[in-house]
């Protein structure tokens, strides 16, 4: 799906339940999709949805002064200007009940949880804690966070890290970090960059997955499935981990700007626009050679897509559009893009976003 800088919204991909019939909406500020369905912010503070509403997820007519939205699987979550947090939808595990949450500064919903982060720092979790991903109620000074398969990280301001989840593979074992700058969470690993430019990892090892500890002169870190790609000053890339399909074979690459991690594959965009990707290419992930004046790029983790933003706001998509996924060759004044397992979201100059993909369901909303 994506935001017009008009406020209008289009979308591509699975339509099923009607995610993208969004040809109508108007004075939209904010969109986000939910496993099937979709919502909109409207400038008014009123809220529009569209798809499946199986669980309620869409019953959001009667919403009023919100902020932001956020969709999760089945449920969908809103913020207030008054920083309270409203919430419809499936409920079986909780993630609904936000009614006392108060001072809430940005809301996130994951499958069946729903987090917020307060304006001091502290977040809010509810919903599937099977792991216990969402105890992060104690936490304070958040500044950024990072959520692995089930797994949360998140930095403080003091550049330590906490952790909780799923810790089978020690991923979650940051207590004793400092100086950190960014933390990436891979499927059952988590990686954090530290302000002299060497890399701290923990968690599963079998590929060599964090074996970084020789990494010096980082300024950026993406974790992969099961991969750790890190960029170097100088332009330069390193990898480490699964290299089955060659994913980590970046040694060669130079004048880097930018590196995403997928699930199988590693994409790199260049100070001169052009792209490199190594990896699976079952679904021509990798095909990028072609693509010119690039400015960003993201990997999905999913079956395998890249998307590029283009530096006049357009953008361009290969690999696996089994959900309509790479649909993204009518979006312009584009800001920013990011690929998820299987869709993809953009960010538009004007504040809206639009979207592509099995979790795109605009199409009934109505602004």
């Amino acid at each position: 799906m994506g935001l017009r800088s008009d406020g209008t919204v289009v979308a591509t991909g699975d339509n099923e339940y009607g995610q993208c019939n969004v040809g109508n909406w108007t004075d939209i500020i904010q969109v986000a999709a939910g496993c099937v369905h979709t919502v909109g912010l409207k400038s008014d503070g009123t809220v529009v949805a569209v798809g499946s509403n199986i669980s309620g997820q869409c019953n959001i007519g009667n919403w009023t002064d919100v902020i932001q939205v956020a969709p999760g699987a089945f449920h969908t979550v809103g913020l207030k200007s008054d920083g309270g947090v409203v919430a419809v939808g499936n409920n079986d595990d909780g993630e609904c009940n936000v009614g006392d949450w108060a001072d809430v500064a940005y809301v996130a919903a994951g499958q069946s949880c729903t987090l917020g982060i307060k304006s001091d720092g502290t977040l809010l979790a509810l919903g599937w804690m099977h792991h216990g991903q969402c105890n992060v109620a104690a936490w304070t000074d958040i500044i950024q966070v990072a959520a692995g398969w089930g797994h949360t990280a998140g930095l403080r301001d003091d550049g330590t890290v906490v952790a909780v989840g799923y810790n089978h593979a020690g991923q979650c074992y940051v207590g004793n970090w400092t100086d950190i700058i960014q933390v990436a969470a891979g499927d059952f690993h988590t990686v954090g960059l530290k302000s002299n430019g060497t890399v701290v990892a923990v968690g599963r090892n079998y590929d060599g997955d964090c074996n970084v500890g020789s990494w010096t002169d980082i300024t950026q870190v993406s974790a992969g499935g099961l991969h750790t790609v890190g960029l170097r000053s100088d332009g330069t890339v390193v990898a480490v981990g699964h290299d089955y399909f060659g994913e980590c074979n970046v040694g060669d690459w130079t004048d880097i700007m930018q590196v995403a991690a997928g699930g199988l594959h590693t994409v790199g965009f260049k100070s001169n626009g052009r792209v490199v990707a190594v990896g699976d290419n079952s679904h021509k992930q990798c095909d990028v050679s072609d693509w010119r004046n690039i400015v960003q790029v993201g990997a999905g983790s999913g079956s395998g897509h890249t998307v590029g933003l283009k530096k006049y706001g357009d953008a361009v998509a290969v690999g696996d559009n089994a959900a309509g996924q790479c649909n993204v060759a009518l979006w312009t004044d584009i800001t920013q893009v990011a690929a998820g397992a299987i869709h993809t979201v953009g960010l538009k100059g004007d504040g809206t976003v639009i979207a592509a993909g099995i979790e795109i369901e605009l199409a009934k909303w109505r602004l």
